[in-house]
């Protein structure tokens, strides 16, 4: 069962440096939600504050109810990181790497876990006895996204898949987490390629310096002339091809 995730007020940063101030988000149960935005504008960070792995101040609840604010229960609950970098073990093959994604399951649940990864990545299940630091980066990426879908996560988070992958792999790459979405995982994907997000997202939203500025459904955010001209440049926000509704919807927040 698909979860959902509301955050309201969040706050979160290093030390006395603060990243995030005052971030509301919903992640609708079942759908694939992008968060968008520039180098430094606090996207991985709202995926580490969420995950546990950093304090953070403000409201986040899990199907109504407040997450945890430890790691290990935020992962019983049903979420799963796909972290930026990866973090597979090099030395060790796609096999078990995968299983150590579903070692809290039993042999036989881990085997079945294991046949619908494979069934989703062929690639990785040709490669299964391959050592991960040998294969190319796409190919780890989708270990490392097979690797948390071992845990049967109801909330799948992506923090910036893109990164280092030729566009062919991303394309096939987003592709699956399109797939995994409409198979019943709710999806959190952070990412800087915001045309590539837009195109599989439902709703987005675009952080900036910390605060959420900009949000809608996907579709209206690729026609959002602030997004277009910020992100996609003048000469590639000309050639965005028109779809969806009108932009009426999306809400502009101004910086306190």
């Amino acid at each position: 069962m698909s979860a959902k995730l509301s955050v309201r007020g969040l706050s979160a940063g290093y030390g006395e440096i603060r990243v995030l101030d005052g971030i509301d988000i919903e992640v609708p149960a079942g759908k694939l939600t992008v968060v968008v935005g520039p180098n430094g504008a606090g996207k991985t960070t709202l995926l580490r504050a969420l995950t546990g792995l950093i304090p953070r101040a403000g409201e986040v609840e899990l199907d109504g109810t407040p997450l945890p604010t430890a790691t290990a229960a935020i992962v019983a609950k049903g979420l799963a990181l796909v972290p930026e970098g990866r973090q597979l073990f090099p030395q060790m093959t796609v096999r078990e790497n995968l299983e150590l994604g579903g070692y809290l399951a039993s042999g036989d649940e881990r085997e079945a876990r294991l046949h619908q990864v494979f069934k989703l990545f062929a690639r990785l299940a040709e490669r299964r006895d391959q050592l991960a630091g040998t294969m190319s980066g796409g190919e780890q990426q989708m270990l490392a996204v097979g690797r948390a879908l071992m845990a049967r996560p109801r909330l799948l988070m992506l923090d910036e898949p893109s990164l280092g992958l030729a566009p062919k792999m991303l394309d096939d790459l987003l592709r699956m987490v399109r797939r995994v979405c409409d198979e019943g995982v709710t999806v959190l994907l952070v990412e800087q390629n915001v045309a590539k997000a837009l195109a599989i997202g439902e709703d987005a939203y675009v952080i900036e310096r910390g605060r959420v500025v900009l949000q809608g459904t996907a579709r209206e955010l690729a026609r959002s002339e602030h997004l277009r001209a910020a992100y996609l440049g003048a000469h590639a926000a000309s050639g965005v091809p028109e779809i969806g509704a009108s932009t009426t919807t999306i809400q502009r927040r101004r910086r306190r």
